[in-house]
């Protein structure tokens, strides 16, 4: 159950409440450090050992062969085979809706300026393995990838103590058209995708969750110009819920969220102390069922439930902490969508878990944490994308336009500038 409730809190005191745990930066920046120098010395034979030190197993082989891939086909039941097929479908279907056409305008007679979007090559995707191999991350990143039209994706996973990756990521990645998985994890994983190995080619940008490790390593790779995604380490959800919601259904939805890792993030605000007390009942039953019943309690022992009565000042508080998901516990949820400013993806309604959401209505599951949704947004088509600008002028155009080109340039002094346009402006006033 929550324990740590505030009533009525004050501002000031939300940037406590809002705290997440942290590592050392400095030691962690270290540790990513460190890795990355001995992947870029030792190539595949860092990542066999690193694998052997964190993951408790040698490998002879780090990429994933084609028995494996079909032994995986056959130990995935047809009842998972056909959810996962469903899952595809929608999240195809929502992706596809976000790809954009040419943006052409001509913004004066003779100067026409274009957009176009431009699939970035060459893709990396981490997957973690670790208690809960997530596949479902598999179709949330290589269905926008393909849409995008990215020509090469590499996937890149943890293998188990019997160095095999999860049959459930290996069959997902082949459904998805995957060719290229390596069994390696951790912050060894990006590196080996930002510098490249013998098995692991380099790409342009990583995609992922993961832990702290993985987040520091994909800011890491930044500085080899490999881009990153978004921030994203250990999972959180807050629930707002009112008189209208329904304690049992946020109550499993607050531990379908702790249910992750012992340091997910669960938040509950409510209206009144007594819709509080009766979702904790309601915690206290239901966690005894769960198979992961000890890595949700834990995460439980660091949950907060705050008891806001004003629903301005509720909202204020949750785009204060910038939730990665955010479920709307209520029957009158339209009301409250427009006071919501930071929230990676948003749940509406009683019926409308975040699970859903995790795995087959159609959204991303790929969102900022750590209060990054102030800033960034979940993984949709275009971050697979780059937007390229184009020019063109004509003779009009040109001379339409140069002389307020050559004011500007005279003003900041970059005579040279100026003349890039005067010469043609010259040339034109000949003909």
């Amino acid at each position: 159950m929550i324990d740590n409730i505030y009533i009525e809190p004050q501002r000031e005191d939300y940037k406590k409440i809002c705290e997440r745990p942290k590592k050392d930066k400095q030691d962690l920046y270290e540790t990513v450090g460190n890795i990355f120098q001995k992947v870029k010395d030792n190539g595949d034979k860092a990542l066999i050992s690193f694998t052997s030190q964190f993951d408790n197993v040698e490998l002879k082989n780090l990429q994933v062969s084609t028995d494996e891939i079909h032994q995986a086909i056959k130990e995935i039941p047809i009842s998972l085979k056909a959810a996962i097929n469903i899952a595809k479908e929608n999240i195809s279907k929502f992706h596809k809706a976000q790809m954009n056409s040419d943006v052409v305008v001509e913004t004066m007679n003779g100067v026409k300026c274009i957009q176009k979007s431009i699939a970035i090559e060459k893709i990396g995707i981490y997957i973690p393995g670790g208690t809960a191999p997530l596949f479902s991350t598999v179709l949330m990143l290589v269905i926008p990838a393909q849409l995008a039209g990215c020509k090469d994706i590499v996937l890149c996973s943890p293998p188990d103590n019997s160095g095999e990756i999860h049959p459930a990521i290996i069959y997902t990645a082949n459904l998805c058209g995957i060719t290229k998985m390596i069994k390696v994890g951790g912050v060894q994983a990006i590196a080996a995708m930002t510098l490249g190995t013998e098995s692991v080619p380099s790409v342009h940008k990583v995609f992922g969750p993961g832990n702290q490790y993985v987040t520091a390593a994909k800011q890491y790779a930044q500085n080899y110009g490999v881009g990153m995604d978004l921030p994203a380490g250990p999972s959180e959800l807050l629930v707002y819920a009112t008189e209208s919601g329904i304690p049992r259904f946020v109550a499993a939805d607050l531990l379908s969220q702790a249910e992750h890792g012992i340091d997910s993030q669960v938040i509950l605000v409510a209206d009144n102390i007594r819709i509080i007390d009766e979702i904790n009942i309601e915690i206290s039953a239901q966690i005894k069922k769960l198979p992961r019943r000890k890595v949700a309690e834990l995460a439980m022992m660091n949950s907060k439930a705050l008891c806001i009565s004003d629903s301005d000042i509720a909202f204020d508080f949750i785009n204060e902490y910038g939730p990665e998901h955010l479920i709307i516990a209520t029957e009158n949820y339209n009301d409250f969508i427009p006071k919501i400013t930071n929230a990676g993806s948003v749940f509406l309604g009683n019926y409308c878990p975040e699970s859903a959401g995790d795995y087959a209505s159609g959204t991303n599951h790929t969102l900022p944490t750590d209060g990054w949704s102030k800033s960034y947004n979940g993984v949709n088509i275009d971050s697979f994308c780059k937007k390229i600008t184009f020019q063109e002028i004509t003779k009009q155009g040109i001379q339409n336009l140069g002389n307020a080109v050559v004011e500007m340039a005279r003003c900041e002094m970059l005579e040279g500038h100026a003349n890039a346009v005067k010469v043609r402006l010259e040339s034109l006033k000949k003909q």
